[in-house]
């Protein structure tokens, strides 16, 4: 009886020892087979380019490993400046690409153990033992979304988490202009670019200066357009409002047109010296308003510039919520005496924010990043004294190019700042979507 007990311990065992091994003790011959191909044809590349002299030459892997030399580049990021093969930063990149493949090998590995410590229990307890047909057949009906996912997976990984975690890396270094390879070799340095940021006065009153601004930009420009959208929504939702499809043709154009083709319009229309504005409020005797040269002005131009923008999308999606409900609840709360305004209280608007919650969310995290509306509008200014980089209007996204690209060129402080962008967004995202009742009812509905 304990013998019988054991096939979950050895064959997880054996598919730990090495790939398959766990499969093929099973009675699983295909699977295990495959399994130990992976493993031996891993194991061929890792070692064959160690011992294969022309093509370690080849690969640049100065007599080592593709793992051993990608581990020497993460953590030294080389040893000579102006040498070939010496680059920081094509290290940095060749071995964040290794270790993420490693990562996925590691991950079927794991797998290859789970499998076979499953297929131990099913024998353990007397069940038959699923072949390969079997397996195919189940992985097709039961795991085909998984399957269609997968593409988009891997591509996501390579396209999205990679640049991600350069990024983030380059936060914990000293890449700058006037430290960058293949002159200079890039070099760690922790969290110094963190405590830099804040440590540093002028650099501390930017990020809190920039900072606040932000965080007021993302909430009055989100909440601008939705309430503008739903007002107009409902507006135009109105029986008695005639030539309505007119309406919402004509208010859906400023979300039409490419919005950087709008901005570059309105920048000229508002501008201080000979934009048609100040011309018009010079004709009826109102003086002339310094729009890009004053803090305030600059910040009310941006709310208003973004208003225009952004408000049709709210106002389509407002109005497909709001002829989603049905006419009979408005026809009951009219029974009941209830007004208009009560009407729109206690219906229309808990209707609307249930159903457009996860939305809202999601344009609060647009706002958070919306670099075309504060640069090619104001370009971050006008200028601050005393700040590092950061204009009037500039918010976190505007401020990290302008580090990085527009003046300072300190590429490692704008990744720290992105980073601090990222977390400030996951976190606020992640717990506004758990808090939203659509997400968590989400389990109900399926």
């Amino acid at each position: 009886m304990q013998s019988s007990l054991n096939h979950r311990s050895r064959a997880s065992f054996l598919s730990a020892l090495f790939m398959g091994l766990g499969q093929i003790y099973n009675g699983q011959w295909i699977k295990g087979a495959i399994l130990t191909g992976v493993h031996l044809s891993f194991l061929a590349v890792e070692f064959g380019s160690r011992l294969i002299e022309p093509l370690n030459s080849q690969l640049g892997l100065r007599g080592r490993s593709i793992i051993g030399h990608a581990l020497w580049s993460i953590t030294t990021l080389g040893e000579r400046p102006g040498v070939r093969g010496d680059h920081s930063l094509f290290l940095l990149i060749d071995a964040l690409i290794v270790l993420t493949v490693l990562a996925v090998f590691l991950l079927v590995y794991i797998g290859n153990v789970l499998d076979a410590w499953h297929t131990g229990k099913r024998r353990d307890q007397g069940l038959r033992i699923v072949g390969f047909k079997q397996n195919m057949t189940d992985l097709y009906e039961k795991g085909f979304a998984y399957l269609l996912l997968a593409p988009g997976t891997g591509m996501m990984l390579f396209f999205v988490v990679m640049p991600l975690l350069f990024s983030i890396s380059i936060a914990f270094t000293n890449y700058s202009l006037h430290n960058a390879p293949p002159a200079r070799l890039v070099s760690w340095v922790g969290f110094e670019n963190f405590l830099s940021i804040w440590r540093i006065e002028a650099w501390r009153n930017s990020f809190v200066h920039v900072f606040g601004w932000t965080v007021a930009w993302t909430i009055f420009s989100t909440l601008s357009t939705f309430f503008l959208g739903l007002f107009l929504a409902v507006l135009l939702n109105h029986p008695r409002l005639k030539f309505r499809r007119f309406f919402r043709t004509f208010l859906i154009l400023p979300w039409a047109i490419p919005g950087f083709i709008s901005i570059l319009v309105l920048r000229g229309l508002f501008n201080d010296q000979w934009g048609h504005v100040n011309q018009m409020l010079a004709a009826v005797g109102i003086a002339q308003i310094p729009w890009f040269n004053s803090i305030f002005w600059s910040r009310a131009l941006i709310l208003i510039v973004n208003l225009w923008l952004g408000f049709p999308w709210f106002m389509i999606l407002c109005t497909g919520v709001l002829q989603s409900i049905p006419v009979e609840v408005y026809e009951a709360a009219e029974v009941d005496g209830a007004s208009d305004f009560q009407q729109f209280w206690r219906i229309t608007l808990p209707l609307v924010l249930y159903a457009v919650g996860p939305l809202l969310i999601m344009s609060f995290a647009h706002n958070f990043n919306n670099f075309n509306a504060v640069y090619l509008l104001t370009g971050g200014g006008p200028a601050v004294p005393g700040l590092r980089a950061a204009g009037g209007t500039d918010i976190l996204i505007t401020w990290v190019f302008k580090v990085a690209f527009d003046e300072l060129f300190r590429y490692n402080y704008a990744a720290a700042i992105s980073l601090v962008i990222f977390v400030i967004v996951a976190i606020i995202s992640i717990w506004n979507f758990r808090r939203t009742r659509q997400f968590q009812e989400e389990d109900m509905i399926s």
